[in-house]
């Protein structure tokens, strides 16, 4: 297959890495065609212009980093082991390093703003569920899952400073330590 050829998924990856890195005005076609070693054609094959891509970049996050998350953790009938395996694996593994930072920033473009707002409606919501089914009552539960998701967006803002600022947010240094802490602090008590 021709690497003028490439599916949208391609450039959609290509695009949320250049956010991460850059922000919404990296995301350039002509930036991305060079990345990917092909011509502008192969990216208009595809896509009308970069909002359309920037759509599908993003839905592709939601789709994989909060739909796709919360449907593997509904399998498991513990809600506090469901709880913990969502903390663990959001503080542990930032799939793409910057992402979420760099989505914050540009909260009010209008692109990113429907997308943003529904993600952090239907992860807060998720988390609300879950304190709901360890039994805290609904308006607590709320209150928890903002905490909840406000550490998390915390933790990784602080992973994108200098090395030596927090080293306990490094994935080399302390970070599972402190993860253990954030675990114990966000389940509520047994009983």
């Amino acid at each position: 297959m021709s690497r003028d050829r490439l599916a949208p998924r391609d450039w959609t990856r290509a695009a949320l890495r250049a956010l991460a890195e850059g922000g919404v005005g990296a995301v350039r076609v002509d930036v991305l065609a060079r990345r990917l070693g092909v011509t502008r054609g192969s990216f208009y094959w595809h896509f009308s212009d970069r909002d359309a891509l920037l759509k599908a970049a993003l839905e592709q996050w939601e789709q994989q980093f909060t739909a796709r998350v919360i449907k593997n953790l509904d399998d498991v009938g513990d809600p506090a082991e469901r709880l913990e395996r969502l903390i663990r694996g959001a503080f542990s593994d930032e799939s793409v390093p910057g992402l979420q930072p760099a989505l914050m920033a540009h909260a009010d473009h209008p692109v990113v703003m429907p997308v943003l707002r529904r993600v952090t409606a239907q992860r807060i919501d998720y988390i609300t569920a879950i304190y709901r089914e360890l039994g805290l009552p609904s308006d607590v539960a709320r209150r928890r899952a903002v905490i909840a998701y406000t550490t998390y967006l915390g933790w990784l803002d602080l992973g994108r400073g200098p090395d030596d600022a927090v080293p306990e947010v490094m994935p080399d240094g302390e970070a599972p330590a402190v993860i253990d802490d954030i675990v114990a602090m966000l389940l509520p008590p047994a009983g």
